[in-house]
């Protein structure tokens, strides 16, 4: 197991230096799932939730995410993003919805943050927009998928 980046030799808490580090294009996934009733997901579906298209807000509320984890996250970089996709589909359980996330650049550091920041903020867009009719939904399974790039190469999670 490799030593947590954030600490420095005392054991505080720091900003990683990435000054040396090459210039390298870097990708990263990430998912999110969220839970609902079968009639909040066909409103949001149909287009019937009176405060419009829920899944264009929450796409757009995950891209700005991504844009600012840096403000969110105290030790993460900002980064020029190059590319973010959020992507929501409903699950084939007919009460879900699965948010699927890509950001992409050319940098010194990853983007792992910024994709999961992303499925996280769209799933609670989600659940802000539709809290009226389903208080009861529950986010889940936000995680990883998928990293390219930098020193430690590509890495694909595990299914399960």
């Amino acid at each position: 197991m490799s030593k947590l980046t954030h600490l420095d030799d005392k054991g505080e808490a720091r900003m990683v230096d990435v000054t040396e580090k090459a210039v390298t294009e870097r990708e990263a996934r990430a998912e999110a799932t969220i839970h609902m009733a079968e009639k909040t997901l066909r409103m949001i579906i149909d287009g019937d939730h009176p405060k419009g298209d829920v899944l264009a807000v929450a796409r757009i509320a995950g891209i700005m995410a991504a844009k600012r984890t840096h403000d969110l996250i105290p030790l993460c970089h900002a980064l020029n993003l190059t590319s973010v996709k959020v992507e929501l589909t409903a699950g084939t359980d007919g009460a879900s919805v699965h948010i699927l996330t890509r950001c992409k650049l050319s940098g010194q550091t990853g983007v792992e943050m910024e994709a999961l920041a992303a499925a996280s903020i769209a799933a609670l867009t989600l659940y802000d927009m539709c809290k009226a009719v389903d208080k009861g939904m529950e986010i889940g399974k936000v995680r990883l998928l998928e990293k390219k790039g930098g020193r430690s190469g590509h890495w694909i999670a595990d299914e399960h």
